[in-house]
């Protein structure tokens, strides 16, 4: 007797090999084969690469399964790039046959961003490399690197070698939340030029451009200890052994300052390509200013406003070196507050209650809340699962993936200022690698869909059904994740 398949078992079918494709993120665009036709997989089906300049999307990818074999394309080699980890989370499956297909992606935003402080606890090469490796996953090709602050300087300055032999080390470390009681052990370590270019090279080598940030005029002790001539008061300093945010900062009036920036920022832009530069600007208090002859003068001398025109000062100077050098100032959103030109770009962190939103005031701006995109806030509620200490706040997983950093409340023109959004992992509380790993997995997943995906074609039920074949990639390679509501 003749099988006559009905409509809807013909769409069960289709359905059940598209699940096949369902990766994370999403494809924008699923099509099988109408006849039902399979490709046998085993160690000899062909992979080809092939650069399309049709197509539009310089980091879109499309993936062809046919009696060629495997064919990924995009006009670029970062597209064909991300059609490989595409089909990383395909084969992870380990499927027998595939059907024959066409599927295609292309990300929403251009920036697509994870951060990493190595200050208050620094990590060797390899597990930068892991942090790359794993962004690279996830389809991400910007790295916030944070190189500098209270706690320690990581980056070596061959003029000033004193930021690292000193402001590199600090002998003693606080116990817990800021509990007055410290370890009196000696902690630091930093990276010599030479490791930075590798680990740039490494990034590169998988579509990741590493964006320094070397934070100024605050978040600046451990190279007021190095050089204490660079602070407002001359010190006594040492690097600071505490969490949260230092009075101390560079010395706006003293012309020796000026040329440490410029110093400093002329060596981090001959080692990092990267066309943004980050000049931190955030939680710079101003007293010590305030009772600086030299910063008060500056001031008149300059006929600025107030000591935050002085941070402003400051910030243009920088974006004059960095304009000279074809690149570009990033800085926090408290840069809003200094004057700086329109062509600085924002990376605004704070609630929108307490600060403008860059993008209605005309800058070009990266989104990472602290409500949201904080990973080193906790992934479980308070007490309720077992869990690390963190620096307090409560991220799960569907608040990140519900995230959105360009809404309908914009205008086509403000929505244009987003350039994407990145997820920041500050380390007062991870001090090892797999606490690392713990904090921005499988939060990292949900980050990638809001970067690639478009509001209409999220939805979370979805999401944690495609995410355990995502997993499986982790356990094979030995990574650490958070399993909260996940089993």
């Amino acid at each position: 007797m003749k099988r006559i398949l009905t409509p809807l078992v013909l769409l069960l079918a289709s359905l059940t090999m598209q699940a096949q494709y369902d990766i994370i993120p999403l494809p924008s665009n699923i099509s099988i084969d109408t006849k039902g036709r399979m490709l046998t997989i085993d160690e000899a089906t062909p992979i080809n690469d092939k650069l399309n300049p049709k197509i539009e999307n310089a980091e879109g990818w499309r993936i062809t399964v046919d009696k060629l074999g495997i064919t990924i394309e995009g006009s670029t080699d970062a597209g064909i790039f991300y059609g490989h980890q595409a089909l990383r989370q395909i084969m992870a499956r380990q499927p027998k046959e595939l059907p024959y297909a066409v599927v295609e992606n292309a990300p929403r935003f251009a920036y697509r961003g994870m951060h990493l402080d190595i200050c208050r606890h620094i990590f060797p090469k390899d597990v930068v490399k892991n942090y790359i490796d794993i962004m690279a996953l996830h389809d991400m090709n910007t790295l916030h690197w944070h190189l500098s602050d209270d706690q320690g300087w990581r980056i070596e300055i061959k003029k000033w070698p004193r930021l690292t032999q000193v402001g590199g080390w600090r002998d003693r470390t606080v116990i817990g939340r800021n509990l007055g009681i410290y370890d009196h052990t000696m902690y630091g370590g930093f990276y010599t030029q030479k490791d930075i270019r590798e680990i740039v090279q490494y990034a590169a080598e998988r579509h990741i451009t590493i964006i320094p940030e070397i934070d100024m005029p605050g978040h600046m002790v451990a190279a007021v200890t190095a050089y204490p001539e660079l602070g407002c008061t001359g010190g006594p300093y040492e690097v600071w052994p505490d969490w949260g945010v230092s009075e101390d900062i560079l010395c706006g009036g003293n012309p020796r300052v000026y040329e440490f920036l410029e110093d400093v920022f002329t060596e981090v832009m001959e080692l990092f390509p990267s066309k943004i530069i980050h000049v931190g600007g955030d939680e710079a208090p101003k007293d010590r200013w305030k009772a600086c002859p030299k910063c008060q003068q500056k001031i008149r001398d300059e006929h600025l406003e107030n000591e935050e025109h002085l941070q402003g000062y400051m910030v243009r100077k920088m974006e004059k070196l960095f304009s000279n050098h074809g690149r570009v100032l990033m800085g926090w959103d408290e840069i809003m507050d200094c004057n700086v030109p329109k062509t600085s770009i924002i990376m605004n962190w704070r609630d929108w209650s307490k600060v403008a939103d860059p993008a209605k005031e005309g800058y070009d701006c990266v989104r990472t809340p602290n409500s949201t995109l904080y990973f080193d806030h906790s992934q479980v509620p308070e007490g309720e699962w077992k869990t690390t200490l963190t620096i307090g706040g409560f991220s799960p997983l569907e608040k990140v993936y519900n995230y959105e950093p360009a809404p309908a409340t914009l205008s086509d023109e403000e929505r244009a200022h987003v350039l994407g959004l990145q997820a920041n992992v500050w380390t007062e509380y991870i001090a090892y690698p797999e606490l690392i790993e713990y904090q921005v997995l499988p939060r990292m997943a949900a980050l990638a869909e809001v970067q690639w995906l478009s509001p209409d074609n999220k939805n979370y039920e979805s999401f944690k059904e495609r995410l355990p074949h995502l997993l499986k990639i982790y356990d094979q390679e030995g990574w650490h994740y958070c399993t909260y509501k996940l089993k």
